[in-house]
Parts: structure tokens; C-alpha cells; sequence
């Protein structure tokens, strides 16, 4: 789940800006750019989502991942092979923090597109081992990539890294027709390229922690973005209570259990939205100190803003890469 709000208003001039909204993945979308060829691209964006939909979503019940979890299928789309493909790298670089074959716990838990709600221990020890089983593609005759896994009753998830991806393939199809200044969201995932006119930046706002799902957005940090995607991941947006107890919805794959620790949100910026989304939900499973020591031993992964929560009271951390954006923008 990403936590964005747009900060930037449109200051084009007369049709060479475009900005349209719409629905996809269970979510909305935003795209905005300035076109000097005056082209009005809503149809087509419309139709990569769709195509997309088709591909990974979990709640469109004959998409292509669908028909994979369900047996009913073993051809991966050439998107589905590509984000299967993504995930297994992002889970093999956090050692298992991210990691896509979570979808059985995550049903179970009652956040997936089949209802559960607090499994006891031994459904969860059962759980764990099939989500443990391995997965993967190989080549079939044809050229095509076929989906294996050890354990039929493992079902893929992409919902930690699919809004990101998506935001990419925007962003391709736009770069694709030369234009050179945008601002694409979905669901609350951006990626910038060039300015605003004028050459002002876009800027995007990080949510303040919420109190609870229904609390107004309110902006903790404005950030210039500039030729970089940037997602959020947080957990006091979506969750459930139970017996006074709150459930967040970011599973742990190692424990099986819905994180419980201080972190409250990650964002990260980086090139591409798909590997900015994967690294911000292992990095609310790891918790903050676990991110501060990964990130020291990854410095190509350096752009990292947390909110935690130290006795009731909001602080926040900023790694060196992200504290000079803020500085840019003073």
C-alpha cells in the first residue's frame, strides 16, 4: 500500500498540458503531461491497465495469475514472467522479506481476495510450508515460459510490486512517444520525469501516519521529485481489529504473522517504481533497524525516509541520499 499525496497543480498552457484520472487495479490513477504534439493518450493508458489487469490481478478471476494459482493454466503472460521474475530477485536480495508466494497466508489473514481473518498457530505453521515451497519458470518448446511450483496449493501474490510496475510501463509508453515531462500515479505510486512548465518540479507529499483508515490525509514531508519513482508503504491504513487487537496487513513471510514492531512507513525513491515498491514492503517486514543495516551493505539502494513511532510521538529517519533531496528543495 503506498501512502502519496500529489502536491503539484497543473501550470500548462492551453493543450499542450493533459491530466485525466481513472480506475485500475482496485484503485485509482492519475497521469500528467505536456504533450507539444497536443495528443490526449486517456484510451491507451486505459488499455495498457486493462492489459494489465489481465495479467496479474488477483481480483479479476481470469487473469493470467489467476489461472496459475488455480491450476487451470501454466503459460505465463510475458508480464506475468517478467514480475515473477522481479520477485524472486527482490526476495533473494532481502534474504526473504519480500517474497511473492505469500498469497495463502496473506487469503488467510482476511487481506487477500479470499476472506480469513486470524488463523491460529497450526494453520499458520501449515501455511508457512506451502509458501515456503519453491517456484519458477522455465522455457517450453515454443519459446513460451512455463510456471512450475513444488506445492500446487501455493498461490503467487504480486500486490507488494504489481502498482509499481504498472506505474513503469506508463512511464515506458510515454517515454516511447518522446514525451519528456510527466507525472504518473497509481494508487498512490509516482514516478516524475522532466518539470512542470516553467521548470518548476513535481513535488509529492508523504502522509503523515494516520490514526486509523478514516482519518483526513494530512502531508508529513513535500518531496521535489525529479526523474525518480517514489512509493510508500505504511500500515495504518489498511488493518483490522479483533478482540481489541489491530492486524496489520503487511505479512511477515518468515513468521507467517502480520508485522508488529515501531515502523510505521518506508518510502523509497528510486529509477523504477516496480523495485521502489518491492523494497519498501521488505523494509516494513524488516522493521527499522534491520533497513538501516541492509541498506548499509546495499548502497545502491540509498534514497530510504521511515516514520516510527518512539513512545507515542512521530520521528522520523532519513538516509544521507534522501536527507540532500530535501536539502535541494530549501
Amino acid at each position: 500500500m503506498s501512502l502519496i499525496l500529489l502536491l503539484c497543480s497543473s501550470c500548462g498552457h492551453k493543450s499542450d498540458f493533459f491530466k485525466f484520472d481513472g480506475r485500475a487495479q482496485g484503485t485509482f490513477y492519475s497521469v500528467q503531461y505536456f504533450d507539444p504534439q497536443h495528443r490526449s493518450l486517456q484510451r491507451q493508458i486505459d488499455s495498457i491497465l486493462l492489459d494489465f489487469d489481465r495479467a496479474v490481478s488477483l481480483w479479476v478471476d481470469s487473469s493470467n495469475l489467476n489461472r496459475l494459482n488455480c491450476g487451470d493454466d501454466s503459460i505465463l503472460f510475458p508480464i506475468t514472467a517478467d514480475i515473477l521474475e522481479k520477485s524472486l530477485y527482490v526476495n533473494h536480495l532481502t534474504g526473504g522479506a519480500f517474497d511473492c508466494r505469500v498469497g495463502t497466508l496473506v487469503n488467510a489473514w482476511g487481506f487477500g481476495a479470499k476472506n480469513g481473518t486470524s488463523p491460529d498457530s497450526s494453520t499458520i505453521d501449515s501455511l508457512l510450508l506451502i509458501c515456503r515451497s519453491d517456484v519458477g519458470m522455465r522455457m517450453g518448446d515454443n519459446g513460451s515460459k512455463i510456471f512450475w511450483r513444488d506445492d500446487a496449493r501455493t498461490e503467487i501474490d504480486f500486490n507488494a510490486i504489481a502498482q509499481g510496475y504498472s506505474v513503469d510501463l506508463l512511464a515506458y509508453y510515454l517515454d516511447s512517444l518522446g514525451i519528456t515531462d510527466y507525472l504518473i500515479d497509481v494508487g498512490g505510486e509516482v514516478i516524475a520525469r522532466g518539470f512542470k512548465k516553467g521548470g518548476h518540479p513535481w513535488v509529492v507529499g508523504i502522509e503523515k501516519p494516520a490514526d486509523n483508515r478514516f482519518s483526513e490525509p494530512e502531508v508529513m514531508q513535500a518531496v521535489e521529485l525529479r526523474n525518480a519513482a517514489l512509493v510508500t508503504s505504511g500500515n495504518y491504513r489498511k488493518y483490522y481489529e479483533k478482540d481489541g487487537v489491530r492486524y496489520s496487513h503487511t505479512i511477515d513471510p518468515k513468521t507467517g504473522y502480520p508485522v508488529n514492531h515501531s515502523l510505521l512507513s518506508v518510502t523509497v525513491v528510486d529509477s523504477t517504481a516496480w523495485r521502489a515498491d518491492a523494497l519498501a514492503t521488505a523494509f516494513m517486514v524488516m522493521g527499522l533497524d534491520s533497513s538501516l543495516s541492509f541498506i548499509n551493505s546495499h548502497p545502491e539502494i540509498s534514497s530510504v525516509y521511515f516514520i516510527y513511532d518512539d513512545g507515542g510521538r512521530y520521528k522520523t529517519y532519513a538516509t544521507d541520499s534522501f536527507n540532500k533531496i530535501l536539502n535541494r528543495q530549501q
